[in-house]
């Protein structure tokens, strides 16, 4: 039997980092990380923020129930592949195109001011709708904006949700559900999120230093990716997926790296590529001490020492559900770009190695690939060790 093979056709990105394809490869290039430094969500003091400053559409649908700053996210990459997404339902029709969104604070933003209110007043104020915080809400909204019906769901399985998406979209072209899919991941700030992590004493006052051994964790962002998934060859292949539920522990992850071990292997055999192909790793990379640990673990395991790799987190901060769409459109710029204009994510950080980490090839600014990168795989490792590994290739 022959498998569909699958293809991200157009990719549309929004972080701190820029908010084209174009802006950040520009920022990565520059080795400027793009984090605001500001106490504005809540917290006890003031943190360094993936916060994006620039402008936003204006939201088309009426009903108070879309009027979120993560459906104007979306709206936003949205417009960036607006011409391939036109044509894809022109040539197949609004009921074969679905829209899988991962996310996993939705429009939570906005309930809290809302929710505030109602305590203090004992009513709820005109513009709260308890849809703007459905997990599907910027799923459904993308449809409603596009005027499809095929499938449409969010996907909320924490920080691997964006890349969770992508998965599951292949999953409905190979199933032959739909044609197309619009999928990938949407996350905005909130003081939900902020002050949520800063109380599990994950959260860095200064910006996060991944692999380091003065690491002191993340720095929250927001960010949204959004691509055309299909079966036409074109734009970046889907080349392999390997996903896991180790169930560990709620929040701290497998120690032993068994979980993420599971997960890129499974992504190298279902490409059927050898780990000695792949070209690079963009690592989960978190710079919290358990996680930095058991996925230089399962690095070493799976690539040794060798493979070029780095965590993109101190460009964008953490995006949480969107991490895995966003640092997936990181490799779809990597590998869209030709030799001349090639992007090689240099690891920023202090440089202080930790000696009870095994060894890993943390990309450098004189780190080089003589040759075209041809397989480039992004590790989105969760809560609840709900974890994916996604292999992007080179058409």
């Amino acid at each position: 039997m022959t498998t569909t093979r699958c293809y991200l056709n157009a990719m549309g990105v929004l972080c701190s980092a820029g908010d084209s394809k174009k802006a950040v490869k520009e920022s990565l290039d520059s080795l400027q990380a793009a984090l605001t430094v500001t106490d504005k969500f809540g917290s006890d003091e003031e943190l360094p923020i993936g916060l994006y400053h620039g402008e936003l559409p204006v939201n088309p649908l009426p009903d108070k129930k879309w009027q979120s700053r993560n459906n104007q996210f979306a709206l936003a990459v949205l417009e960036q592949i607006n011409t391939e997404v036109a044509a894809a339902i022109t040539e197949f029709g609004a009921s074969r195109v679905g829209v899988i969104i991962g996310t996993s604070t939705s429009g939570i933003a906005e309930s809290e001011p809302a929710i505030r209110e109602w305590v203090d007043a004992g009513e709820a104020p005109d513009y709260y709708d308890y849809g703007l915080q459905e997990m599907g809400a910027t799923a459904q909204f993308v449809a409603e904006v596009l005027g499809v019906s095929g499938p449409v769901y969010g996907i909320s399985t924490a920080c691997s949700s964006g890349a969770k998406a992508l998965a599951s979209a292949r999953r409905l072209i190979r199933s032959g559900i739909c044609d197309v899919v619009i999928a990938g991941g949407v996350d905005t700030l909130c003081q939900l999120t902020v002050q949520g992590f800063s109380s599990l004493q994950a959260v860095s006052n200064s910006r996060c230093n991944p692999f380091s051994k003065n690491r002191k964790g993340i720095n929250i962002g927001e960010g949204a990716a959004l691509f055309l998934v299909s079966s036409a060859e074109k734009g970046v292949e889907l080349v392999g997926v390997g996903e896991g539920s180790d169930a560990h522990h709620i929040s701290a992850p497998d120690p032993t790296g068994n979980g993420a071990i599971r997960c890129m292997s499974a992504a190298l055999s279902d490409a059927n590529i050898a780990a000695s192909k792949v070209d690079y790793v963009n690592l989960h990379g978190t710079a919290t001490a358990l996680n930095d640990k058991m996925e230089s673990k399962a690095m070493n395991h799976v690539f040794g020492d060798e493979v070029f790799c780095s965590s993109t987190k101190p460009f964008t901060g953490h995006t949480l559900g969107a991490a895995g769409a966003v640092e997936a459109a990181i490799c779809w710029i990597m590998l869209e770009n030709n030799n001349d204009e090639t992007l090689l994510p240099v690891h920023i950080w202090d440089g202080v190695n930790d000696p009870s980490l095994p060894s890993i090839n943390l990309v450098t600014p004189d780190s080089k690939i003589d040759d075209d990168i041809h397989y480039v795989l992004s590790n989105s490792f969760a809560f609840g060790g709900n974890n994916i590994s996604l292999l992007l290739g080179r058409i």
